[in-house]
């Protein structure tokens, strides 16, 4: 079985960057594995017009202080940014950390970033075309960018659509991060098996992430080929929950 993880998402929104970097460098100690933020613009839930950072600013200084822990955005909106840039800037934050960023992409879904930003909505399809078109740009930079990253890069794809994002894992991503019940989380783990079985590659290449909800079971989940459990929150740090992930791990 390969090493279960444990992760968190520090939600950006409702926070101030010093409560926000403290519990970065708390869940670091505690033992966390990887660290993680999102990619929006404005509160997803509580005040709309709370306090919000922005993802990949603040994932520079998360990878400055800290030592350890992968960091990455759970996940990048693809949509925001330049794929060629995206690159070059995942590529930094590679160097800023010692090689610990893992790139989280998605296609974006949250509405009034967008308009808010003035990027073009679209269409789901359309999102998702774009997300086809963005990773091999992405990967060939890094081919060419000077300096290379200092390792390759893992690429985790984030989302449970069965026709376009579970194939574009099965051809890209080192890590699938799905959500939902376990039912849901079982059937997508399936799918994109067989994703991976028509594209000629090996199901066991990829690492499954998944966000539990408080109190669901990890056991249930392990049993369906999570191994990497991404507990989110936003202030206040539920440190307990975590601190729980930790133990059952130890006991595995």
């Amino acid at each position: 079985m390969s090493r279960i993880k444990i992760g968190v998402q520090l939600q950006p929104q409702h926070t101030t960057w010093a409560t926000y970097s403290a519990a970065v460098r708390h869940f670091e100690a505690l033992g966390c594995d990887t660290i993680w933020n999102w990619d929006h613009f404005f509160p997803l839930y509580g005040e709309p017009q709370g306090t919000h950072f922005e993802g990949w600013t603040l994932l520079t200084a998360m990878a400055a202080i800290t030592t350890r822990a992968e960091v990455g955005c759970l996940v990048t909106c693809n949509s925001y940014r330049n794929p060629a840039l995206l690159a070059n800037m995942a590529k930094t934050v590679d160097h800023i950390s010692g090689g610990r960023l893992i790139l989280g992409l998605g296609a974006g879904w949250f509405e009034r970033d967008y308009i808010e930003y003035g990027y073009e909505f679209g269409t789901a399809p359309d999102r998702l075309r774009s997300l086809k078109e963005a990773l091999p740009i992405i990967k060939q930079r890094w081919d060419v960018d000077v300096p290379p990253p200092t390792r390759p890069i893992p690429i985790l794809i984030g989302g449970g659509g069965e026709k376009v994002t579970l194939r574009l894992a099965a051809q890209h991503a080192q890590i699938w991060h799905g959500f939902g019940p376990i039912e849901t989380f079982r059937h997508k783990c399936a799918v994109l098996d067989e994703w991976c079985t028509q594209l000629g590659r090996d199901p066991q290449t990829i690492e499954r992430s998944v966000s539990p909800r408080k109190g669901d079971n990890l056991d249930e989940y392990l049993e369906a080929g999570a191994t990497h459990f991404i507990i989110g929150m936003c202030e206040p740090w539920d440190y307990a929950t975590v601190e729980e992930a930790l133990r059952w791990r130890e006991g595995k």
